[in-house]
């Protein structure tokens, strides 16, 4: 066995003994995989194309006690850590230069209890493991739009997607979670346990430590849902976006509905004629009774003159997957994020206008619409940082070739700051690209500084540092 070298928090690098990394493995039920060994290319893979790191060490966990030594491993030898779950991340933080990666995407389980409509998950499941466990029994959590996305860093940075506007954001259906702290102590956090932790990775990230498992409240929901989309020529953006901040204002809860700009995929249901050039989309889901749906939705839906209209009965576990062929792994992403009290017609304009140059073909624009349940929480009940009913806007910039990097963050970065009057200040921390480190402070707002001494008492050293980094207060 060869000497291992992985890179520290001083910048140097720790050459590990072969009988230290014997122990390490010994250890585990789980495996490590060095430079050397087969799978490792694979193991630091991850979705965004435009990340290519080599971690000095990767431990493959398979429970609790894999993280514990991971965790133990990492602070004995001062190593730069980066934690992997089960899904995207657009700023690469699952894998580091170096140092050591953790990964639990082998700790993917969900157990489901009917009976109590709760469900006990690993950080390694994806959304659409979680879907298709719970809607057996008719039940589901409030999540995001694309099933291979991960459950851990969702709920972390707060999660919201069709059914926030009706059961609250996904970590308003946390009761609690089993956290592995930088002591190398397994803690729960919950309402009653550790209740300033609990406070803390609702919405704070992954800056505490690694959660090993979530415990949830279940809602009924599906299996079928009103959902789909309405797809307009650009041409009609201006009038339809104004119709459309109208229409949202005073539509019931179990009624959400999304707006994307792109240039039209060559999707089956809509003309060859119309593939490649700009469309504005309305992607719709209402949760409840069918017929009730249809009338919730009729006004949206009667807006301007679409190409198509695909909106109706859909099972949710397929609703929840209808957008993974845009958001393969592999391709090269970045994103910039604002949220928007309101839709104001400069702001709009300056959307519209911005489309109308988009630098590829698979580049987009989103405006969410979130509300509802989530809004009724108080601002300083959980992390997550911002509570009133709002819009939130993604720039997704997403491409295949590196020469076309320049002109594709370029893109989505003067839209950020053009938008950026019209913007409240806050975002979402799970959309924001790697390069966003001088403004986590400000999206927290007043949350800031009570996150900054939790991870103090919690992460005095920092180990938790590959995230959008809160640093400790102490």
């Amino acid at each position: 066995m060869t000497l291992v070298s992985i890179a520290t928090v001083n910048g140097q690098a720790a050459t590990i003994q072969p009988d230290v990394l014997l122990a390490l493995k010994g250890g585990l039920r789980g495996r490590t995989l060095t430079r050397d060994e087969d799978g490792y290319d694979t193991a630091r893979s991850i979705w965004n194309g435009m990340v290519d790191r080599s971690p000095g060490l990767i431990v493959r966990c398979q429970g609790a006690s894999d993280v514990i030594h991971a965790v133990n491993f990492a602070r004995e030898h001062d190593l730069v850590v980066a934690v992997r779950g089960g899904g995207h991340n657009i700023a690469g933080n699952a894998v580091c230069d170096g140092g050591l990666m953790i990964d639990l995407s082998a700790m993917n389980f969900v157990r489901v209890d009917p009976a109590t409509q709760r469900a006990w998950i690993g950080p390694g499941a994806t959304l659409g493991d979680v879907d298709r466990e719970t809607q057996v029994f008719g039940l589901a959590l409030p999540t995001g739009i694309n099933s291979t996305t991960g459950i851990a860093g969702l709920t972390l940075g707060g999660g919201f997607g069709w059914l926030t506007r009706k059961y609250g954001l996904t970590i308003d259906s946390l009761v609690s979670a089993d956290i592995v702290t930088a002591d190398g102590r397994l803690l729960r956090a919950s309402a009653d346990e550790n209740p300033d932790l609990f406070w803390a990775i609702r919405g704070g990230g992954g800056n505490f430590g690694i959660v090993t498992a979530f415990e949830f409240n279940l809602h009924r929901a599906g299996p079928e849902v009103l959902s789909g989309l309405v797809v307009h020529p650009f041409d009609n953006a201006r009038e339809l976006l104004r119709s459309y901040r109208e229409a949202v204002l005073n539509a019931p809860e179990e009624l959400t509905c999304w707006v994307v700009m792109r240039k039209a995929p060559p999707l089956p249901f809509l003309p060859a004629e119309w593939h490649g050039r700009e469309v504005m989309i309305f992607a719709m889901c209402y949760v409840g009774d069918l017929a009730e749906g249809e009338r919730a939705a009729r006004e949206i839906r009667s807006l301007g003159q679409p190409i198509v209209d695909v909106v109706g009965p859909h099972r949710l576990v397929d609703w929840q997957a209808a957008f993974d062929p845009l958001l393969t792994t592999g391709a090269r992403n970045y994103w910039k994020s604002h949220d928007f009290e309101t839709l104001p017609d400069e702001a709009l304009d300056t959307i519209i206008q911005a489309v109308h140059t988009l630098p590829g073909p698979e580049c987009e624009l989103f405006i969410a619409q979130i509300g509802g349940a989530m809004s009724r929480i108080a601002s300083d009940a959980t992390a997550y940082p911002q509570r009133a009913a709002h819009f939130v806007m993604n720039v997704h910039t997403r491409w295949r070739e590196n020469r076309d990097d320049s002109a594709c963050v370029k893109w989505a970065r003067d839209l950020f700051k053009a938008t950026e009057p019209f913007a409240l200040g806050s975002a979402y921390v799970n959309f924001m690209p790697e390069d966003e480190t001088d403004r986590v402070e400000k999206i927290y707002g007043t949350n800031y500084r009570r996150l900054a001494e939790i991870k103090g008492r919690y992460d005095p050293h920092n180990m938790f540092r590959m995230n959008q980094n809160i640093r400790p207060l102490q």
